[in-house]
């Protein structure tokens, strides 16, 4: 789990129940897994994994049944384990011998369970051959290969434990935005439901969208005297899988899944990327993950300070300190506090001569500064232009009126073009481009250049269709090209020339990788000379956890395509906006912006739900100082004929 470790959960200080039906299920499978792992009689482990099942399928409320005595006469609950589950639930206490098993357990061998595809037979036995007692010593053992001649194991098995353990080391180290900000949103919402509760907000960098996150930060206004009741409120709340602190103004947390009311799911992922971040593995770790998490209370007055604080970045937060010293100020959490007022007083003594504010606005207004949006606090020069009212008017999801970039059935999509358009046209989009891989890609299911052309026949039946029952709303015929050797594209000329545009993406990515950043900058520049190239897809092909992309100099590939536009030739940039990639990168797009380069965000939706992906795109492009003069998406569908035209 990403959190680290089995834990046994904290009981709610509210009263029984005093644990939740996801987390009772959770630790006896726990308790099944530990005893395995123990060399504990099959028949009490089994007892253990039906329970679980049983219990985490139940409809009925666990309390009720404790209460009424009726969980005894569940099939499978017996005398023993009936009794053990009626103290946890009724009284808040585990039974001795769970707690025994989580506590004498070594710690090593816990944490090799969060590898994906091994369990605790096959630890147990590297442990008593090898005396593997940890992921290190387990990953020297493979890598000295002294697991591979171990009976039932073999060299694929060995691979798999290394693989496994770098797709975990990748898994604790950062969450993706979109998952971050599924348990933040979701966290922060039941937050701001409890009474006493002014107003909850996220920071940290989920706030500030990155494409990465580590812990939540949140913080939650509360007048002083309610603090220790909010308190124990949060910590009443479900999807707490443990409690690592708690205090009447800070908490520190460990979310799971439980906290998604409708449950939790990946989605579609297209199988080139599932098969980069780690395939099933992948989305088991994933099902069964947790993520840390931090609540600060404060009172009404201090939240718009501890709110910025909290938010970041460290460097934004360092250039705004100092530019409060500059006008004999002190900026921290708690207030913007004149120096000779504050004296040698730190912290909430200092904070009652704060300058008054009453949001974030206020805090910039006192430094003489316009109000600066979360995603650009990253100290890239958004001081000085909030200094000299030179701040972005950044894009927002108004202004996306459509993208090019969209898959269906023909190739590796899950849904029709019929289901594509039909979705975009109830997203208020005014046209969608459809662009499915080409034949090289199999992984895909490339389409062949018949097929593809058949697909622009439909397109263009559809198209006549909505103009003639006056339908504002087009879609555009495209294909997602593999980028081939000497930069070629994976069809003939004669059948690009008939489609509407090329988006020339990179997928074979152990060629270029094998290369050095110069072949592949020339081979990108050659693939953007091509007539048919319109769109550079995923520019550095990277996968968010996953992979690192290839070496490519992006600013001298970016230069090259601004002299194409330059000569009255449309060569875009794609945003990636899948949050597996999000690729063209933020840091990157304020340089493109600059060139006059356009910036195309597409969602690369493998389906109707993919389509939403554009999202993540548009924050990103927040981030990179986007406007939606920037984009070919603000541009009506006409406008958009014209400019592919």
């Amino acid at each position: 789990m990403a959190g680290g470790g089995f834990v046994l959960p904290k009981a709610r200080p509210s009263g029984p129940p005093y644990f939740s039906r996801n987390q009772i299920a959770s630790v006896l499978h726990q308790v099944a897994v530990l005893l395995e792992l123990n060399g504990a009689n099959v028949f009490r482990v089994r007892s253990y994994q039906n329970a679980s099942r049983m219990l985490g399928a139940l409809t009925e409320d666990l309390g009720e049944l404790v209460a009424t005595g009726r969980l005894f006469d569940i099939k499978g609950i017996g005398k023993g384990l009936g009794s053990a589950l009626t103290q946890a639930i009724g009284e808040g206490r585990w039974p001795n011998d769970w707690v025994d098993l989580h506590e004498q357990t070594p710690k090593g061998l816990i944490e090799m369970l969060g590898i994906p595809g091994l369990g605790p037979k096959r630890i147990k036995l590297m442990n008593e051959e090898l005396g593997v007692n940890s992921v290190a010593t387990l990953k020297q053992a493979a890598l000295d290969g002294l697991i591979a001649p171990m009976k039932g194991f073999g060299q694929k098995s060995q691979q798999r434990m290394l693989d496994g353990i770098d797709l975990l080391a990748r898994f604790r180290a950062r969450r993706r935005l979109d998952v971050g900000l599924m348990y933040g949103e979701a966290f922060q919402s039941k937050i701001a439901g409890l009474d006493g509760v002014i107003k909850a907000q996220l920071a940290g960098s989920a706030r500030r969208r990155k494409e990465t996150i580590g812990d939540l930060d949140l913080v939650v206004a509360v007048e002083s005297e309610h603090h220790e009741a909010v308190s124990k409120a949060i910590l009443g709340l479900p999807g707490i899988a443990d409690v690592k602190g708690a205090g009447d103004s800070k908490i520190s947390i460990i979310l799971d899944t439980s906290v998604f009311e409708g449950g939790f799911t990946v989605g579609h992922i297209d199988p080139n990327v599932l098969d980069a971040i780690g395939g099933d593995d992948y989305e088991q770790l994933e099902s069964g993950g947790t993520i840390d998490a931090q609540v600060r209370l404060v009172p009404p007055e201090v939240f718009p300070f501890t709110l910025a604080y909290f938010t970041g970045s460290k460097e934004h937060n360092i250039a705004m300190r100092q530019r409060a010293i500059d006008r004999g100020l002190k900026l921290n959490e708690f207030g913007l506090i004149p120096d000779e007022k504050a004296g040698d007083l730190k912290g909430m003594a200092a904070a009652q001569f704060s300058l008054p504010a009453i949001d974030e606005n206020e805090i910039y207004r006192h430094l003489d500064l316009e109000w600066v949006t979360p995603e650009l606090r990253e100290d890239t020069g958004e001081i000085l232009a909030a200094e000299t009212s030179a701040l972005p008017s950044l894009i927002t999801g108004k202004d996306i009126r459509g993208a090019l970039h969209n898959h269906t059935t023909l190739s590796d999509g899950e849904a029709t073009l019929e289901e594509m358009a039909d979705t975009a046209r109830k997203m208020g989009w005014n046209w969608l481009g459809i662009a499915d891989h080409s034949p090289t890609l199999k992984i895909a299911n490339g389409a062949s250049a018949e097929d593809l052309l058949q697909q622009g026949a439909t397109i263009q039946e559809y198209n006549n269709a909505w103009a003639k029952e006056g339908v504002d709303f087009r879609l555009f015929h495209g294909v997602e090209s593999d980028i081939l050797e000497g930069g070629k594209l994976d069809h003939p000329d004669d059948v690009l020339s008939q489609l509407d545009y090329t988006v020339a993406s990179v997928h074979a990515l152990s060629k270029w990788t094998a290369r050095d950043e110069v072949q592949n900058t020339e081979e990108l520049m050659r693939c953007l000379d091509h007539p048919s190239t319109t769109v550079l897809g995923h520019p550095t092909g990277r996968i968010l956890q996953g992979r690192d992309g290839y070496e490519v100099d992006l600013f001298a590939v970016l230069e090259h395509m601004a002299e194409h536009n330059d000569e009255g030739r449309l060569k875009a940039v794609e945003l990636n906006a899948s949050p597996y990639r999000l690729d063209l990168d933020w840091r990157l797009c304020k340089h493109a912006k600059g060139l006059g380069v356009p910036v195309i965000i597409n969602p690369d939706a493998h389906s109707i739900r993919g389509l939403a992906d554009i999202s993540y795109g548009v924050m990103a492009a927040r981030k990179g100082w986007i406007e939606s003069q920037n984009v070919l998406n603000s541009l009506t569908g006409e406008e958009m004929s014209q400019r592919l035209a």
